[in-house]
């Protein structure tokens, strides 16, 4: 890992430093939009035709609904889930949200009242391995908002079928479709519907950069869907300090690092920390590694920033805004009102990132590339809709009239001003 010392670099290699590995949308975007457009025309035959040429396989059938299998797992691993899940469910239960009402002066009432999103598509990766977490942390969001028709859709495994993990996780969201296939092509299903997928409203979940493409070109497109955020490749930036031990340090990067080549992993060594003997663990750790080959090209984009003190540590993870924020330092608590721009924030030394990634309650998609300056992780509130509602009693008209009418008459809109002068003219004297 390169290192940097964070008082010699200028503004601008500052700024350099924060940038995330460019990719070329152009090039994915042309890639993509022949699949959208082959989905658009030819429905499931589309998505099966695609699913060919990438994976290898054309399931049938396509679509099955998770809640008429039946489902065996092993009782440690049920065990696991079952935890994860009352966990996760804990934590998204309390965002629910209350309705608002005010009086807004006398016989005005305005409310805001949530109403669920009521068509949603999960995107749940696979390839290398299952992502039974994934699942979890978007749906079950999705199922305490709400959410009418819940879409999974996940690449099968290589006989055509789907993890039971993964269907045993669908009916406890209850999910009402499973979508046995990934990439943009699955994406386009969901986004469009097709003669066995609904057209679903909101479209959520990580992906490689073909899935993100074919969110984005679908959001500005005639399928009307919104998506989650933006997504790039996964990355982490640990703030660590003289209390800080190099082998957690080493262990809490490397987790992150075998998500894939591009990620990125950031350490922000406050003067003091040991970073010999962190240097030490990270090769150390990194041989013993599985994922070592993918690890390493990850380690080997990512740097090392040396400051003086905890304050330029926050100052410069603000700028960054990474996904994963890990704080192992003293008293890292005491830090928190800080911390401005992160996805997902792990406090002290005890907290491993795979803590939120797995089952400690939190959401694991976040926002990466920089958007955490102006995104949040998927949460309850990413599957509901705020409606805004407002009712005049006869009096609260005749208070408020005046003012709308000197409003409307100002912006020169004579139909809002005499929708209010109508109503104040058929008073009763």
């Amino acid at each position: 890992m390169k290192t940097y010392s964070y008082r010699e670099l200028s503004r601008k290699a500052v700024a350099e430093l924060c940038q995330r590995p460019k990719m070329d949308f152009k090039a994915i975007f042309e890639v993509v939009e022949p699949i959208i457009a082959k989905v658009r025309e030819e429905g499931d035959t589309g998505i099966n035709y695609y699913s060919q040429k990438f994976d290898g396989l054309s399931p049938d059938p396509l679509v099955i609904d998770p809640r008429e299998r039946d489902i065996t797992l092993e009782p440690e691993l049920k065990e696991a889930i079952d935890t994860a899940y009352h966990n996760i469910r804990q934590f998204h239960e309390a965002q629910l949200p209350t309705p608002l009402e005010v009086e807004t002066m006398k016989g005005v009432q305005c409310r805001r009242v949530a109403r669920p999103i009521e068509r949603v598509g999960l995107y749940v990766p696979g390839g290398t391995a299952i992502l039974p977490s994934t699942l979890m942390m978007l749906g079950i969001p999705a199922a305490l908002a709400g959410a009418e028709t819940i879409v999974v859709a996940t690449p099968p495994q290589q006989d055509g079928s789907i993890a039971a993990e993964l269907i045993y996780i669908a009916q406890k969201i209850g999910a009402t479709h499973l979508l046995k296939a990934g990439g943009a092509q699955a994406v386009a299903g969901m986004a469009l519907g097709t003669g066995s997928i609904p057209k679903v409203d909101k479209i959520l979940g990580p992906g490689n950069q073909y899935v993100t493409a074919a969110k984005m070109l679908l959001q500005n497109s005639d399928a009307q869907i919104a998506i989650d955020m933006p997504a790039g490749p996964s990355e982490v930036l640990v703030i660590a300090d003289q209390t800080a031990q190099p082998d957690f340090v080493a262990a809490d990067l490397l987790s992150q690092a075998e998500h894939g080549r591009d990620s990125q992993v950031v350490l922000v060594a406050i003067e003091g920390f040991n970073l010999e003997a962190f240097r030490r663990s990270l090769d150390r750790q990194l041989d013993g590694l599985p994922r070592k080959t993918i690890a390493r090209q990850a380690i080997s984009q990512s740097f090392v920033l040396e400051v003086a003190s905890p304050r330029e540590a926050f100052e410069f993870s603000n700028l960054y805004a990474p996904e994963h924020l890990i704080v192992q330092c003293e008293d890292a608590a005491a830090w928190q009102d800080e911390i401005k721009n992160a996805g997902s924030v792990f406090l002290g030394h005890w907290t491993p990132e795979s803590a939120g990634d797995y089952a400690s309650g939190t959401n694991h998609t976040l926002p990466t590339y920089g958007y955490a300056r102006m995104y949040s992780g998927v949460s309850v509130d990413s599957f509901l809709k705020q409606i805004t509602i407002q009712e005049l009693s006869e009096e609260g008209l005749k208070n408020l009239g005046p003012a709308i009418e000197k409003l409307a008459s100002l912006e020169k809109l004579e139909g809002h001003r005499r929708a209010v002068s109508i109503r104040i003219q058929a008073m009763a004297p």
